[in-house]
This record gives structure tokens, C-alpha cells and sequence, in this order.
């Protein structure tokens, strides 16, 4: 009697679902902190830039393109990583590091929504579309920087902050004073809650040759942390002056400056699972920040 051929090893075609699946797993939408992170920046530039009364069709076109760009930033940020994760406890998990989505696939994810995030841009003035090739080139370089500098989260805040300017020129066709002064403290604010992520990967981090702020500070982290805070909040205090803002305002630094002492409390032990809670919970801070300005210019304005 013969025996029956069997095909051994042969990977079963992926449904549409799984494959759905696997892209929402590799630009994180399952996990939205980071579309969070950079969509307060986004709303407070819009607000300041607007008096309070930005366009909607603005703040619509936005909150699109910070999804969009975030999980560009995502699928590239796995691309660059894709021989760094799975040494790293955290990132093993990751649809490239383990194998369920291929690199290249990885490239056209980043490519095909960076050319819809850049459709929106053109809804947009010309000065804004001008900016957004900075961004772009931002989001780009980014991933690749722990490999050559100890300040990758510099270049995360630039890239994240960079919808401040896009937002003024949106707006109002230029980036004033205050306009940059609100993306040097968005780019604190992400060396903020970046040093205090970077604090979770230290130990994997050192091993494989990878930099952040949170190896270059060592035993100053949590001082450098603390310096950075007090930074960010004086800084927007003196945008909140330059605006005119009122109590409502200061009510959401107060806020966010109470959140910041709770952060330095979690992370005063370096301990990992701490350490990421403050990092997710800078969430809150950035909502708080956000909520003073809607209501100090729609009780104040």
C-alpha cells in the first residue's frame, strides 16, 4: 500500500484578519500611549495658536495625521530595531523580532502611511506643508540615533514636538515666538517621560550596545528627571504668561506638576515596573496641561 506524501513545514496562508492583525500589532494601536504623547503637544499648539478657537477642520486633519505618523513611526522604529529586539526582554514580542511580519513589510507600512498622513498636509497651508518634510525626516532619522548618540530622546521630542510648529503655520502661516517655545518644552517633556522609559531597558540595553539618557545620566537619572520638570513647567508658565493666560491655566500646571512629583516617587527604586507607570502615566500630565488651556480661554478669553 503506498504511503501518503506529507508536506512538512509548509506555512498555511494568513487570512486577511490574522494579517490585519499583525500591522495593528506592529504600529501599536493596541497600545495608544504614543498617539497620546504626541497628540498633546498637537492640541496645545492648536489652542495657543488659535486663541482658543483653533479651526476645526485644523484640529480634524491633526488628530488624523497623529495617528497616521505615530504608526509610521512605529513600523519604521521596528524596522531599525529589528536586530535589537528580541535581546531585549521588553520588545521579544514584537511582530518583526518575532517573525510574524518580514521587514520589508515593515517599509511599506511606514511608506504607505506616510503618504496619507502627507495627503492631509496638503489640505493644508504651503508653510505647513514645507514643515512637514522636516517632520518626516525627523521620524526617519529618529530610530536609527541610539546607535550613535546617548540623546535619542532629543530626537524624539524634535520629531514629536515638531506639530507645534505645524500647528502655528496651520493656523496662523507662522511659527512665533511662542510657537518655539512650546516645542522646546514638548521636547523636555519627552526627555521627560523618554528617560523614564529608557529606565525600563537599561540593564538589556547595556548589554547590547544600545544608548539612551537614562545610560548616560546613571546614577543622576532620577536628579536629571526632577531638573527637567521643573524646567518644563517655568518654561510653560512663561508661555502661559506671554498669552495671558488665567487661573485655569495654572490649575492644569499645578496639576501636572503634582502628577511629576508622583512620577519621581515611582521611579525613586528604578524599578522597571514602576518606571514604565510613570512613563505611561505622563499620559495624564499632558491631558491636564491641555484641559487648563480649554477651560482658562473658554472662561477667560
Amino acid at each position: 500500500m503506498a504511503i501518503p506524501q506529507v508536506k512538512i513545514g509548509q506555512p498555511r496562508p494568513l487570512g486577511w484578519r490574522e494579517r490585519l492583525d499583525r500591522y495593528i500589532r506592529l504600529v501599536r494601536l493596541d497600545r495608544p500611549i504614543g498617539i497620546f504623547l504626541l497628540l498633546w503637544p498637537a492640541l496645545w499648539a492648536l489652542w495657543v495658536a488659535g486663541s482658543g478657537n483653533p479651526p476645526w477642520q485644523v484640529v480634524l486633519i491633526f488628530l488624523a495625521g497623529v495617528v497616521l505618523l505615530r504608526s509610521a513611526g512605529c513600523a519604521i522604529n521596528d524596522y531599525a530595531d529589528r536586530f535589537v529586539d528580541s535581546h531585549v526582554a521588553r520588545t521579544r514580542g514584537r511582530p518583526i523580532a518575532a517573525g510574524l511580519v518580514s521587514p520589508q513589510e515593515a517599509v511599506g507600512v511606514f511608506l504607505v502611511l506616510s503618504l496619507v498622513s502627507f495627503g492631509l498636509v496638503l489640505l493644508l497651508n504651503w508653510q505647513t506643508v514645507a514643515l512637514s518634510v522636516v517632520g518626516l525626516g525627523l521620524a526617519i532619522v529618529y530610530p536609527f540615533m541610539k546607535r550613535y548618540t546617548h540623546l535619542p530622546q532629543v530626537f524624539l521630542g524634535a520629531a514629536f514636538g515638531w506639530a507645534v510648529p505645524m500647528a502655528f503655520t496651520a493656523v496662523t502661516g507662522q511659527v512665533s515666538e511662542t510657537g518655539w517655545l512650546l516645542f522646546g518644552a514638548t521636547v523636555l517633556w519627552a526627555l521627560i517621560y523618554d528617560t523614564q522609559y529608557a529606565m525600563v531597558d537599561r540593564e538589556d540595553d547595556l548589554k547590547i550596545g544600545v544608548k539612551s539618557t537614562a545610560i548616560l545620566f546613571g546614577r543622576f537619572d532620577r536628579l536629571a528627571i526632577g531638573v527637567f520638570e521643573v524646567t518644563f513647567l517655568i518654561l510653560l508658565a512663561y508661555i502661559g504668561h506671554l498669552t495671558a493666560r488665567g487661573s485655569w491655566f495654572c490649575a492644569g500646571l499645578a496639576v501636572s506638576g503634582a502628577l511629576a512629583v508622583y512620577h519621581l516617587y515611582l521611579i525613586r527604586n528604578r524599578e522597571p515596573t514602576a518606571c514604565f507607570k510613570a512613563f505611561l502615566h505622563n499620559n495624564y500630565s499632558g491631558m491636564a496641561i491641555f484641559l487648563g488651556l480649554v477651560f482658562d480661554y473658554s472662561l477667560h478669553t
